[in-house]
């Protein structure tokens, strides 16, 4: 399980790797063979299903997205823990609320990720 202080702590680390615009520093966080799922891939990466596998393919589809949001800030709102998954709730780009949920595998790197996002 993960406790609170190791949610809090790998939140705040991934929150400030993308503040800084580093996209090796995000994808630090990630298994190669990560799966992501989230709304906006259907719009930015015109991929219907809305997921992504591997990083490779997630770098092109966040690299689009820092060129349409170069401005991109995050706000860390809570980090919850789960059964080896945390979520993380986050201020987004223009005050939307994210909620990520992550998976976990032994050696602490995210191997699944289903984000999450309110209406503004």
């Amino acid at each position: 399980m993960i406790s609170s202080a190791q949610a809090r702590s790998f939140a705040e680390d991934w929150i400030a790797a993308w503040n800084s615009h580093d996209l090796d520093r995000v994808l630090d966080h990630y298994t190669d063979d990560f799966e992501l799922s989230s709304p906006f891939i259907v719009y930015v990466a015109n991929e219907p299903s809305g997921k992504l596998k591997g990083k490779e393919a997630v770098r092109q589809y966040w690299e689009g997205a820092l060129t349409l949001v170069p401005d991109l800030h995050f706000e860390l709102i809570q980090a919850m823990t789960g059964i080896n998954s945390i979520i993380i709730h986050y201020r987004s780009v223009g005050e939307r609320l994210a909620a990520e949920t992550m998976f976990f595998d032994e050696g602490g790197k995210v191997t699944r990720v289903i984000a999450h996002y309110s209406e503004v």
